[in-house]
């Protein structure tokens, strides 16, 4: 039984590296769901080719956070193949037959641990005052930084050809009175993706374009659906009156949401 109890832990204490190596990322800026991915991959050693990889390994917070997951990770793989093997030898069809049972009984204990929002939630916690106090990784977390729980947003938004924002300069659409602001511009020139940190309003749109956009969940929602003419323009004239109103709201709240 004791390489049956100690297999539960190793699982146990895998999915919590996995989890640390998960939100150590995703402080870093990634998306949980992306951060959740490179870890799970570097930690069982099966790669991660990605679009995202480029981004992992030219960031040396992230390329650290990984390849320590790699080492990891192969350590509890290998001691968890040793410790099932040992868990079953040389025992009795009953013995085994309990033992297997039991396995089945801890592996859906530890999976809906690991699925539980308030599991994830207190160990987020714990695991970030940990980081911060036991390593020297500069880590942030964007979703309070940014508001990302309180309304809040960051969009990617495709410019299609037939979208307002195509062929129009940054200045011309206005989109600090709808409380937008333009982080990036992502472009494909030659087959090969640029990108344009904090762009000038004199920066014009092209369709194709990706924009990463920063705003109200709404005002975002209904910039990456608005089309050229006369319906856009009356669109963009709504958000502005919206913002107006919720900029007076904010005054009497001290200028705060």
């Amino acid at each position: 039984m004791i390489a049956l109890f100690g297999l539960l832990i190793i699982i146990s204490i895998s999915i919590i590296v996995v989890r640390i190596g998960a939100i150590a990322l995703e402080l870093t800026g990634l998306s949980s769901e992306i951060a959740t991915f490179q870890a799970q991959s570097a930690f069982s050693g099966v790669g991660f080719t990605t679009a995202e990889s480029e981004v992992i390994v030219n960031h040396p917070v992230r390329r650290k956070i990984i390849r320590i997951l790699i080492l990891l990770g192969s350590v509890g793989i290998t001691s968890s193949i040793a410790t099932l093997i040992l868990t079953f030898v040389g025992q009795s069809r009953e013995s085994a037959l309990l033992r297997g049972i039991i396995l089945v009984l801890g592996l859906v204990v530890i999976y809906i641990s690991a699925r539980s929002k308030i599991v994830y939630n207190l160990m987020k916690r714990v695991i970030i005052k940990a980081l911060g106090r036991w390593t020297t990784l500069r880590i942030f977390d964007y979703e309070q930084i940014l508001g990302l729980s309180r309304g809040y947003s960051i969009c990617r938004i495709v410019v299609k050809e037939e979208s307002w924002l195509s062929n129009r300069k940054l200045k011309d659409l206005k989109l600090n009175l709808e409380g937008i602001l333009v982080l990036a511009i992502f472009r494909k020139i030659d087959d090969e993706e640029k990108v344009m940190g904090a762009p000038k309003g004199d920066t014009e749109i092209l369709a194709g374009d990706v924009l990463m956009c920063y705003g109200r969940e709404e005002a975002l929602k209904n910039l990456a659906q608005r089309i050229k003419g006369y319906e856009g323009d009356k669109a963009h004239e709504k958000e502005i009156e919206k913002e107006q109103q919720l900029e007076k709201v904010r005054e009497m709240k001290g200028g705060f949401d």
